[in-house]
């Protein structure tokens, strides 16, 4: 038995997908075609968080759980599963996933042995999944889904070669890799002659953006949650250019690099203050 609230909700996602009397948007939606909206709801919950706008960030979570509840519902109609086996399967998963929480023998953990502990647990159910359809050897890489934001899904990649012991042991080479493919980059750039072959260029660049994530995970920072810092830094100092040359005036059309510089130290001084 659903509570009330959770119930209604999936009235309304029922009242949405019935026929004829339903809403035309919805009834045209499939699983593949809600996705970027699901995606574009994972990062509004996470900009909620990142401005502290808790108001907001139960807004958004509610957009977030009306996703589930869609494609459960997409699912439930085609005879698949539906909202309750979602969250019958999501209780067992974290039951599972805590042994040192549920299990007969309460043990404390680290969060380092507790992460290491969901990877082996996580790896045997693959394995096993895997050994049960097929008989082809199995990647410890396989699980990772490509869908991911490339620099999140290059931290798990790196994490799970890691924990086999395909890691460098402390940061300086990580570092001294960094310069190489930074180096790698530069002599594609001065070698080639016009045109350019962009392929091998953007080749280089990946290789730069994967071990630049590598340093974050070395650091324990995610490289998305610091990009998103860095591109709200630029986006608050830019918009203190365009003020200060509206007051001056000007426009960014008749500027000067030379003045946006100038106007780019005051907004970096301003947040020091």
């Amino acid at each position: 038995m659903s509570p009330p609230n959770i119930t209604k909700l999936l009235d309304i996602m029922d009242a949405l997908r019935t026929p004829d009397t339903g809403c035309p948007w919805d009834l045209e939606q499939s699983f593949k075609s809600i996705v970027p909206y699901t995606l574009e709801e994972a990062y509004e919950v996470a900009e909620s968080i990142e401005k502290d706008d808790m108001l907001g960030l139960k807004s958004e979570l509610g957009d977030l759980l009306f996703q589930v509840v869609f494609y459960a519902r997409l699912a439930q109609e085609q005879q698949l599963f539906d909202f309750a086996d979602v969250v019958e399967a999501i209780n067992e998963k974290m039951i599972r996933l805590h042994p040192h929480v549920f299990g007969d023998q309460k043990t404390a953990l680290s969060n380092e042995e507790i992460e290491g502990q969901w990877e082996r647990i996580k790896a045997s159910e693959t394995a096993d999944d895997q050994t049960s359809s097929t008989n082809q050897p199995t990647s410890i890489l396989d699980g990772v889904p490509i869908n991911l934001p490339a620099l999140s899904r290059a931290i798990k990649l790196q994490n799970k070669a890691a924990r086999v012991g395909f890691d460098w042991p402390s940061l300086a080479p990580v570092f001294d890799k960094m310069r190489e493919e930074i180096g790698e980059l530069e002599r594609e750039l001065v070698d080639q002659e016009q045109p350019l072959d962009i392929d091998r260029i953007e080749d280089e660049f990946g290789d730069v953006l994967f071990v630049i994530a590598n340093v974050g995970r070395h650091l324990k920072l995610d490289p998305e949650q610091a990009l998103r810092r860095a591109n709200n830094k630029f986006t608050n100092r830019f918009q203190v250019i365009e003020e200060l040359l509206q007051r001056a005036g000007k426009t960014l059309q008749n500027s000067s690099l030379e003045e946006m510089e100038q106007f780019w130290q005051v907004a970096k001084k301003r947040e020091k203050n």
